[in-house]
């Protein structure tokens, strides 16, 4: 490892992480962003009144076919079997926000904290896409990894409890 980086070899070329002696345990990534949106918007998304259809749904969709592909979206991202991909979503009118959470279990040898990060992103991006023709300025933010355990790090937890 070069100076410190799993991805860089001795000479600092690119290089995959070597994960042949690991063991395979269980994992989970549990990762979290939102959506925001105008009132307007968020009224018309509740209603299922947008005019590409249901955005939930397809978002949902969206984000379970992204955590599948990852390794064809990250350069050193290893391909994964994806035991379980799901996207939940928490809609909250108080502030006219979209809570996305995305689940990816597996059993490997390496984490599937990218899968969940790529399926909370496509599926906001997803609901971006089907509400753009009424709102311009959608803001996707505070996407961060909530829960992740398995491997010899074991159990993190950034504010993450059971939704």
């Amino acid at each position: 490892m070069a100076g410190g980086f799993s991805h860089m070899d001795a000479d600092g070329n690119a290089r995959m992480v070597d994960v042949s002696d690991k063991g395979e345990t269980k994992r989970v990534a549990v990762v979290r962003c939102r959506v925001q949106l105008n009132e307007e918007t968020f009224d018309m998304l509740v209603r299922d009144a947008l005019p590409k259809g249901d955005v939930l749904a397809t978002a949902k969709i969206a984000g379970i076919m992204a955590a599948k592909q990852t390794h064809n979206l990250i350069p050193m991202c290893h391909p994964l079997p994806v035991n379980y991909a799901d996207v939940r979503f928490d809609v909250r009118e108080e502030d006219h926000t979209v809570g996305i959470e995305a689940e990816v279990r597996t059993t490997g040898k390496t984490g599937v904290e990218m899968e969940a990060l790529v399926a909370a992103q496509i599926a906001a991006a997803t609901m971006y896409d089907m509400c753009k023709a009424v709102q311009k300025d959608i803001v996707i933010d505070e996407c961060k990894l909530v829960y992740k355990s398995g491997g010899k790090s074991g159990t993190f937890k950034n504010g993450w409890s059971p939704a």
